[in-house]
């Protein structure tokens, strides 16, 4: 078996495996070009095998429809097609949002949607209106009218959000209403007969605060996360899929990725640990947007995976032995070598800097990294050299 040389740190490859489609043994798929690396001597003990979130939902057939949507909403929070629903705080995506506001709306075709909006930007960075116009406002609520006609197109996608929400209400038959405010109880204030809190990351916080004041409110999570077509995660992680289909995170990863890692420990005679991957936790220092749109970076892990990456601060090290004591290259390496092999308290110097991650975050982020959010064709990621 191939041990990599002394000389080579951490790194990654993708895996290429073909076109995953829906009734497809995802286990079996994933383990063909990971039996290949082992065969070539491209897999160890302590490598971390990544794999896509969408491949393995693909492979699941877990597609929902808009008329899904609308039905469970329509069940779950008790409202009549003339009702008016408040969604406070969906993210500006047309990927990720524009076709659940689509099933939103299609639950109340003679009713009203109430879209309130965080500003100048949603809780991913993506900005909602020019953050100038904004502070000329000085408004904490905003309304569509304020806006006296104006329009701001996202940087990145050029779209207007605030139109293509208002327009994908209408569609449905609805009437659109559009707020923009950071307080959450703003909704409220125009009397909805059920509220969805849209957020990711913040939902719980902005659902506590909602259902303080009024009871008939839930997250994304809590629709379509359950019967035949389900995930954990409900609504949240989906994506845009072909026509009127949404695909949902995958369910049940958790049986996903242990069932592999068995099968490659039985078959290969290797310990491996093995995730499902969604977005990376990678901010953007160009346009601002975090990319982690999903709800966690991942999806399922192996229990191997269920710690925090930390280590020596060798630059300090190697200055210190340097100049404050006068050591040789030679000598600091054996002091370097030796410091990696003794427990050490958090807070002590040798550690100064390096900020413990969890290691899903890190491993998951260098897999979307590498398999890019364009798809590289390599939906299965392979990173070696990180657990030792």
């Amino acid at each position: 078996m191939l041990k990599l040389p002394d000389y080579i740190g951490p790194m990654a490859f993708g895996l290429k495996m073909g076109v995953i489609l829906p009734g497809m043994n995802i286990i079996e798929k994933v383990f063909e070009p990971v039996s290949n690396c082992s065969r070539d001597g491209l897999l160890t003990d302590g490598d971390v095998i990544c794999i896509t979130e969408s491949v393995v939902a693909r492979a699941q057939n877990n597609y929902i429809t808009i008329d899904d949507i609308a039905r469970e909403i329509r069940e779950k929070l008790k409202i009549e097609p003339e009702s008016r629903i408040a969604v406070v705080f969906p993210i500006a995506s047309r990927n990720r949002f524009s076709m659940i506001l689509k099933g939103i709306a299609r639950a109340v075709p003679r009713g009203e949607v109430v879209v309130q909006l965080s500003y100048p930007a949603d809780e991913v960075g993506n900005l909602i209106i020019d953050i100038d116009f904004a502070m000329n406002l000085n408004k904490e609520l905003i309304t569509y009218e304020d806006l006296q006609g104006r329009s701001y197109m996202h940087p990145v996608t050029g779209v207007d959000y605030l139109e293509l929400y208002r327009q994908i209400i209408a569609a449905e038959g609805a009437n659109p209403v559009i707020i923009l405010s950071n307080n959450p109880l703003h909704a409220l204030e125009l009397q909805p007969d059920a509220v969805i809190a849209a957020d990711i990351h913040t939902r719980f916080d902005t659902e506590k605060k909602i259902s303080a004041w009024f009871e008939n409110c839930i997250t994304l999570d809590k629709i379509c996360n359950e019967g035949e077509k389900f995930s954990e995660w409900g609504l949240l992680g989906s994506n845009m899929s072909a026509g009127e289909r949404i695909k949902l995170a995958p369910r049940q990863g958790q049986q996903v990725v242990e069932s592999l890692q068995q099968k490659i420990k039985s078959d290969l005679g290797l310990n491996v640990q093995v995730m499902i991957y969604g977005d990376g936790a990678y901010l953007d220092p160009s346009s601002g947007i975090y990319e982690l749109a999903d709800p966690r970076t991942a999806f399922a892990a192996t229990a191997g995976l269920d710690r925090f990456r930390e280590g020596l601060k060798y630059k300090y090290l190697a200055d210190q032995c340097f100049h404050e004591q006068n050591k040789t290259a030679e000598e600091i390496e054996s002091i370097l070598l030796e410091s990696m092999c003794r427990e050490m308290a958090e807070d002590s110097l040798e550690k100064e800097g390096t900020t413990p991650r969890r290691m899903e975050d890190v491993l998951a982020s260098l897999a979307d990294l590498v398999s890019g959010s364009a798809d590289a064709g390599t939906p299965v990621v392979v990173i070696k050299g990180f657990i030792r």
